[in-house]
């Protein structure tokens, strides 16, 4: 079992394409679609964590006001990068995927120690959720060209820290893709 995982974060019609979309959204969708279809060829789990929030109650809706309410058309997964059956979907109502939720419980089951770090936005929940993986002991690596944010500035910004607060690996993508597959090659393979 590879001990990576392919984590996308709120790659949802209201973050995507909605009211609070970040700027080069649309710019993300098709390197992380490549990783993903990379990852299930190579039987590594992909996992996406979504923001779903209660409607009126949610205390983020006091900052954002409201969002990605569960059940609405905005708390969607965008179709390019719809999750399959045999994928794991883990609902959040904070930034850090981890806070709250079975994530981490999801990633040990899994044999994980690395992960890959996806989505939007750069900045906040991208952030937060690496800094909850750094915190549970994940390497964590991040390929610039599959996060996003509000824009440019807060894009730098999200990647310096995490580079520099948690060690995150800031990588492009061809050379992951290309490191992954050379680090596949050498497992040994089931008896």
């Amino acid at each position: 079992m590879p001990e990576y995982a392919v984590l996308v974060v709120d790659m949802l019609e209201e973050f995507v394409r909605g009211r609070l979309r970040a700027e080069n959204a649309e710019k993300i969708v098709e390197p992380i679609r490549k990783l993903v279809a990379f990852a299930r060829e190579k039987g590594i789990p992909v996992i996406y964590t979504i923001d779903q929030h209660y409607p009126e109650i949610d205390y983020e809706f006091r900052l954002w006001g409201p969002h990605a309410v569960r059940g609405s058309a905005e708390a969607k997964i965008i179709s390019e990068l719809a999750p399959r059956e045999n994928e794991y979907i883990v609902a959040k109502r904070r930034y850090d995927a981890f806070m709250f939720t079975d994530l981490d419980m999801l990633l040990r089951e899994l044999g994980v120690k690395n992960l890959i770090v996806t989505g939007i936005h750069t900045h906040v929940c991208v952030l937060q959720t690496v800094m909850g993986a750094f915190y549970r002991g994940y390497t964590v690596i991040v390929p610039e060209e599959c996060v996003a944010a509000f824009d440019s500035y807060w894009h730098k910004v999200g990647l310096e820290y995490m580079k520099n607060y948690a060690g995150a690996q800031i990588v492009k993508l061809g050379d992951l893709i290309s490191r992954l597959n050379s680090e596949l090659q050498e497992m040994p393979s089931p008896v």
